[in-house]
C-alpha cells in the first residue's frame, strides 16, 4: 500500500511509467470494456452558491428549467434501446426538491427499462434517500470535491453547503446499500500535491464503488472566473494514482476533462479509467445545463464509439455494477 508521501510523490512526478502501470492495473482488475454511463440532466435549478458552477443561484442570467416525468423516461426508454445500462439522473442541488417527484421517475424507468439507476442531486435527508433506494435507485454519486477543509470552505458559500455534511451522507448512502460513487476536483486555487494525495486517501476510505477525478473550469459568471483552469496532465496522473490506490472501483473519464482538451477523456482511459460519460439531455435543455463552458454535444454516443474504437476498446454490455461485490463473489469460490 502506498504511503501518504508516495501517493504525493507520484502525483507530483514527471515518470510516463505511471500511465503504463496505471493502465495495465486497470486491465487486470477491470478488463478492457469500457463501461457507458448515460446522463440525463433533468434539472439545472440549484439552492447553492458554490463559487465556480455556473448553475449557482446567483446566476440570474441562466434560464431555469425541470424536464417532466414523461420527458425523462422518453429520453430513458430511447437510450434504453439504444444499449445503454446505466442512466445517471443529475440536475443542481434544488433543496426544494420533492422526493415524490424523482421516486415515481426512478419506479417508472426500473419497472420499465432495463438500466441501473445513478442518482446526482447532492446532499439530500436520510429520507430522501431511503425513498429513492426503496424506489429502486442503485447508485448515488456525491463528489466531496476537495478533502482539505480549508479549500471547502474557501469555494463555498457557508452553511449551504458543508465538506462535514457531505461525508455524513456518502455514510448514510453506503448504510442504505447504495453502490456510492464520489471524488475530487482537479486544481482549485490553492490546491497541492499533498491535497490531491489526501483526496486519493479519503476516497480509499470511503471504501467507494466508483470515482471520478476532473479538472477545474471556472465559469464566466463565478467569482472565481479568473482563476486558472485545471491541467489535464495533473488530472491524468490523479487518476492514474488513483487506478493503483483503489484498486477494484470504476474510475469515470470524467466530462470535464474535454472541456480542457479535445483528447482529454481519450487519454484518461489510457491511464487507469474505465467509464465514460454520454450526454442524452434533450438539446432544448443541454445547454442550459451550464456548470462550466465545454462543447456540450461532444459528449454523444457516437463520439465515444469512435474513441473505444481508436483505442481497440468494446463498449461493456452489462450494467456495470460494482467491482467490489464481483471480487467479494469471486474470493468466497476460492
Amino acid at each position: 500500500m502506498l504511503t501518504r508521501e508516495e501517493i504525493e510523490q507520484r502525483i507530483a512526478g514527471k515518470d510516463n511509467d505511471l500511465f503504463v502501470e496505471a493502465d495495465r492495473t486497470r486491465r487486470k482488475l477491470c478488463g478492457d470494456a469500457v463501461h457507458l454511463r448515460g446522463i440525463v440532466e433533468f434539472s439545472n435549478t440549484c439552492s447553492h452558491n458554490c463559487f465556480y458552477c455556473g448553475l449557482r443561484r446567483s446566476n440570474t442570467s441562466l434560464p431555469r428549467y425541470r424536464m417532466t416525468q414523461d420527458e425523462i423516461l422518453a429520453t430513458v426508454s430511447e437510450a434504453d434501446k439504444n444499449g445503454v445500462r446505466t442512466i445517471v439522473l443529475q440536475s443542481g442541488e434544488n433543496d426544494a426538491e420533492q422526493a415524490e417527484y424523482l421516486a415515481g421517475i426512478i419506479a417508472r424507468i426500473k419497472s420499465e427499462c432495463d438500466v441501473a439507476v445513478t442518482l446526482c442531486v447532492g446532499v439530500k435527508s436520510p429520507e430522501f434517500y431511503k425513498l429513492w433506494r426503496d424506489a429502486g435507485a442503485d447508485r448515488y454519486l456525491l463528489k466531496f470535491e476537495t478533502s482539505s477543509p480549508e479549500l471547502y470552505f474557501r469555494t463555498h458559500v457557508d452553511p449551504d453547503s458543508q465538506l462535514e455534511k457531505r461525508l455524513s451522507a456518502l455514510a448514510c448512502l453506503r448504510t442504505l446499500g447504495y453502490q456510492t460513487g464520489s471524488g475530487c476536483i482537479v486544481g482549485l486555487p490553492g490546491q497541492t500535491c499533498r491535497d490531491l494525495a489526501d483526496d486519493i486517501i479519503l476516497a480509499r476510505d470511503l471504501d467507494l464503488d466508483m470515482a471520478a477525478f476532473g479538472p477545474f473550469v471556472p465559469h464566466p459568471n463565478t467569482p472565481l472566473v479568473s482563476s486558472k483552469t485545471g491541467s489535464v496532465a495533473l488530472s491524468l496522473r490523479v487518476i492514474a494514482v488513483a487506478r493503483l490506490v483503489l484498486g477494484p472501483v470504476h474510475i469515470a473519464a470524467a466530462s470535464a476533462l474535454d472541456a480542457v482538451a479535445p483528447d482529454g477523456r481519450e487519454r484518461a482511459l489510457q491511464c487507469g479509467a474505465d467509464v465514460i460519460m454520454a450526454n442524452l439531455t434533450p438539446d432544448r435543455y443541454r445547454n442550459l445545463y451550464d456548470i462550466y463552458p465545454s462543447n456540450r454535444g461532444a459528449n454523444s454516443i457516437e463520439r465515444i464509439q469512435t474513441v473505444l474504437a481508436r483505442l481497440d476498446r468494446p463498449l461493456a454490455q452489462d450494467h456495470g455494477h460494482s467491482l467490489k461485490k464481483r471480487t467479494e463473489e469471486e474470493a468466497s469460490r476460492c
